[in-house]
């Protein structure tokens, strides 16, 4: 896993979601693009991050002043993917060396998903993509299409 630089306006926003939520995290990204703050949630923290009825995610967002959204963390890289697209239904995530010797993923979701698992202009396959290389060092991460089958 390579090596994950927080800056200190991230390690503040680290610090001010837990305080209000009781969620630990390990990962903080400023997504100015489109206006939002994507932490990266410790294993098993995921009710404690979004709270009874979405109370704890609503407080935070409040707070810090931006759309919040949360991924749990997971060691194994393609449940990580996973996690990354939720709530698409994720079929099969293949990662493979490509010929420079980068880590690559694909991954395949349920027809209807398709549209869930990219976002509103591309933006889940952008969180999906920065998440994926900070924390398991992927390089990319593409959503399989007929056009690509």
């Amino acid at each position: 896993m390579g090596e994950i630089v927080l800056n200190e306006q991230s390690l503040q926003l680290m610090k001010q979601f837990e305080d209000i939520t009781g969620a630990g995290s390990r990962d903080c990204i400023v997504d100015e693009r489109n206006d939002r703050l994507i932490f990266v949630i410790n294993p098993g923290d995921m009710g404690r991050a979004i709270g009874k009825q979405g109370s704890s995610i609503k407080k935070a967002s409040e707070d810090l002043g931006k759309k919040i959204e949360v991924v749990e963390f997971s060691n194994d890289p393609e449940q990580f993917i996973k996690n990354c697209f939720l709530p698409a239904r994720v079929l099969t995530v293949n990662i493979e060396e490509n010929e420079n010797g980068e880590y690559v993923a694909t991954v395949d979701v349920e027809e209807e998903d398709r549209g869930i698992a990219i976002g509103k202009g591309g933006k889940n396959i952008f969180k999906a993509n920065k998440l994926a290389e900070r924390q398991h060092d992927i390089v990319s991460v593409q959503i399989i299409t007929d056009e690509t089958l």
